[in-house]
């Protein structure tokens, strides 16, 4: 007969507790002052786009930490989010971790499940076994998208990578007025409305600094870990109009001159050498003067929301650092700041107002919304003139491992061992450093298990020496590749080649830089030293192989999603499905796409005379479909990205008692369909909408009985909640199955 052991009790256990001796572990050791950490990670932000990295942009609250601590000129990310925020939070390179693109795709191969490892322990799990707690606010994008629902499984969101509190966003970007929020492990309605001043910029920050303050409230002496991952400034570029106003007339010389005018000032500053020198324009860029007095002005006022949109991210910092200062936790918190990538050219060359699903706005219209821009009605993003000024003096963007794409700005600041502050770095370092720096200075090694799972080594390079000396670099080399693009910095030289989408890599050209005397990879060297070219492009291979990082996968989007449908197997959705009320919405990707679809949408509610509220209602004012009863009527209305209005209502008011409310689409012809309303079968209206190629699929939220956030119709305001007597919406489709290449594409926003 076994006999009970617990290894890990000292104490000795008899009979009786006379007999007995008790013990309890000594805790601390563990929390026994060490410092906090706070990261603040901005998102698309470029190398020049702050006020201490050469901007004209208001940014003082991050300078002032630059002024305190140290800035960084040679700092290297990923070149886009996802992988990004798995090297900063595991200290492994991102394919090791999988996730080598962004969460929403899963390649079927070891290198890109869209998730993070459990060999790969995040800091967070590392620092809340010793000692710390740890929260995360913001912008999460580690979890499949597939994974965002109210059902979970929960084990890939904050809570179940070592984070004890959450509260933001799951996917890649969000709606900064009309967010889709998480608290902890649900999803909730956000806490007011737009037009009563909400701005989840503002909502974040208040809530980094609620559970720093409850924290010394009850355990003064904790240490805590705060990963505060801003929404911005990702397109959408919103703001208070005040923000954006404080710009008005200040780009209108354009990007040409805007650039020149900041790569002087980084000159003066001593962010880049005074031999570099500026490139060329990127060549899918146009000269601002070539462009038309209209372009030019809705080109100026795109620039003027993102620049109030990063002084207004700025001044919450400002916020949530004079908190710390306040509660006289600052000096003893490293403080890391930085982006996840370079500027983005997602805007393209015209610029968006309305950016959702590839709406189709001509320069007309986007004019006579000049003044929406930034603001709710608007989903705002600037054309891709701004994002090369943004990486001044840098070429290409987001999503390239040219050094537009992967140099970012970095901030430290920690008084404790920085002897001289206001100095700007210049050793070689990488994302992946990030995790390996803060264990050193806290003393605390990666261990070899985590939840039971044995661990793979951290791959990065602590900085810690870099806090005070200039010495060179500890770093010898980092590999990068993003969607075929390819890279490889080694001991001062770099070597890298852009892939065209779906084309043969033996036929890619690569380049040769001299990294360390040519700051903005002017001087292709490739023909005058193609040994040393070789030497890299062998070493990418090696380093590709031992990294996780094959197979290489240099397809375009459509095509990646095109393969990985027609070889995954594919879960069996019902054409028939139901939803109940919900107190909170629904992630937008378990709706019905009725696109091109017959279908029937049913609806049982218990009406009086006075009942009115939303049935059914997916999307947001840039675009959606409400199903809603109003003055007694029911109505149809569907937004088709703020580019037509199409609504349908019943002729007669309903009937008091229980109805079966239904609406039925029959497709009549190409994109073009007839809606039918019923009450107990009994056709109660009829009419004609168009663009049925678009109906139905959003990427806003799923509301069952109420809308609320950014309500799709201004037939009604939010909530409008019809929850009390709504009993259950039942939708039949032809193919309920969603689309799983659309989903995707929405979801990475990087086209």
């Amino acid at each position: 007969m076994s006999t009970y052991q617990d290894e890990t009790f000292l104490g000795k256990i008899a009979k009786t507790v006379e007999e007995s001796t008790p013990w309890w572990p000594d805790t601390s050791k563990k929390s026994d002052k060490k410092p906090n950490v706070v990261v603040i990670l901005l998102d698309d932000l470029g190398f020049s786009q702050l006020g201490c990295y050469g901007s004209s942009i208001s940014t003082p609250n991050i300078d002032r930490l630059a002024s305190e601590g140290l800035a960084y000129n040679n700092f290297h990310t990923t070149a886009i989010c996802s992988p990004t925020r798995a090297a900063l939070l595991t200290g492994r390179n991102p394919h090791s971790a999988g996730v080598s693109f962004v969460a929403e795709y899963d390649s079927g191969f070891p290198h890109s499940r869209g998730k993070v490892r459990k060999d790969s322990a995040l800091l967070s799990e590392v620092l809340v076994e010793n000692g710390y707690n740890t929260f995360a606010v913001g912008k999460w994008h580690l979890t499949p998208g597939k994974e965002h629902t109210n059902t979970g499984p929960f084990d890939n969101w904050p809570l179940g990578r070592g984070f004890e509190r959450f509260y933001g966003f799951l996917p890649g970007a969000t709606n900064q007025w009309n967010p889709d929020l998480v608290d902890d492990n649900h999803r909730i309605r956000q806490p007011k409305k737009a037009e009563d001043g909400y701005h989840i910029t503002e909502d974040l920050t208040e809530k980094a600094i609620s559970y720093i303050k409850d924290q010394t409230s009850e355990s003064p002496n904790k240490p805590f870990f705060t990963y505060l991952a801003y929404g911005a400034p990702h397109a959408p570029h919103h703001a208070p109009k005040e923000f954006i106003d404080h710009y008005k007339g200040k780009f209108d010389e354009g990007w040409d001159v805007i650039r020149e005018q900041w790569f002087e000032r980084q000159k003066e500053l001593g962010i880049v050498p005074e031999n570099a020198i500026l490139p060329e324009r990127n060549h899918d860029v146009k000269a601002w003067d070539e462009l038309t007095a209209d372009e030019r002005k809705l080109y100026a006022r795109l620039q003027e929301a993102f620049a109030g949109f990063l002084e207004h991210t700025d001044y919450h910092i400002g916020r949530f650092v004079s908190f710390l200062k306040e509660i006289n936790r600052l000096d003893d918190t490293i403080f890391i700041l930085l982006s996840d990538n370079g500027a983005c050219a997602m805007g393209g060359e015209e610029g968006t107002v309305n950016s959702w699903h590839g709406a189709t706005e001509t320069l007309e219209s986007k004019l006579t919304r000049l003044d929406e821009i930034g603001g709710p009605m608007a989903n705002n993003h600037y054309p891709k003139g701004w994002a090369f000024a943004g990486n001044t003096p840098l070429k290409w963007y987001k999503s390239y491992v040219h050094e537009g794409g992967i140099r970012d700005p970095l901030i430290i600041r920690y008084p404790r061992k920085i002897k001289h502050p206001g100095t700007i770095r210049t050793q070689y370092h990488h994302v992946t450093d990030i995790v390996p720096t803060i264990l050193e200075l806290l003393e605390i090694d990666m261990p070899e298990q985590v939840k039971g799972v044995k661990q793979q080594p951290v791959h990065g390079t602590s900085m810690l020496y870099t806090l005070d000396s200039e010495e060179r670099t500890h770093k010898e080399t980092q590999y990068y590749e993003m969607i075929g693009n390819r890279g490889i910095w080694h001991n001062g030289w770099k070597a890298v080649a852009a892939h065209t989408p779906n084309g043969d890599f033996e036929n890619d050209k690569w380049e040769l830089y001299h990294s360390d005397e040519d700051f903005t990879e002017l001087n292709n060297l490739a023909s005058i030293y193609p040994q040393k070219l070789k030497e890299l492009i062998d070493l990418w291979w090696k380093e590709a192989k031992k990294y996780g990082v094959l197979p290489l996968d240099g397809r375009s989007l459509d095509k990646k999603l095109e393969g990985m449908n027609k070889l995954k197997p594919q879960s069996s959705e019902p054409a028939f499905k139901v939803f109940y009320p919900s107190s909170v919405p629904f992630r937008g990707s378990v709706a019905p796409d009725l696109r091109n679809k017959n279908f029937e949408i049913t609806a049982e509610v218990l009406m009086d005379l006075g009942t009115e509220g939303v049935i059914f209602a997916h999307g947001e004012n840039s675009g959606g479909i409400s199903i809603f009863i109003k003055e007694g009527k029911m109505h149809f209305y569907f937004n088709y990205k703020n580019i037509k209005k199409y609504l349908v209502r019943s002729e007669g008011r309903l009937e008091a008692g229980y109805q079966q409310l239904k609406v039925e689409h029959e497709i009549l012809k190409s994109n073009q369909g007839e809606i039918r309303l019923y009450a107990n079968d009994i056709l109660i209206g009829k009419g004609i909408i168009g663009d049925i190629d678009s109906i139905g699929f959003f990427d806003g939220l799923l509301h069952i009985g109420y809308n609320e956030s950014s309500y799709i119709t201004p037939h009604y305001k939010e909530p409008f909640s019809l929850v009390d007597r709504l009993k259950k919406v039942s939708v039949h489709t032809e193919e309920y199955q969603r689309n799983l290449n659309e989903i995707i594409k929405k979801e990475l926003a990087i086209e």
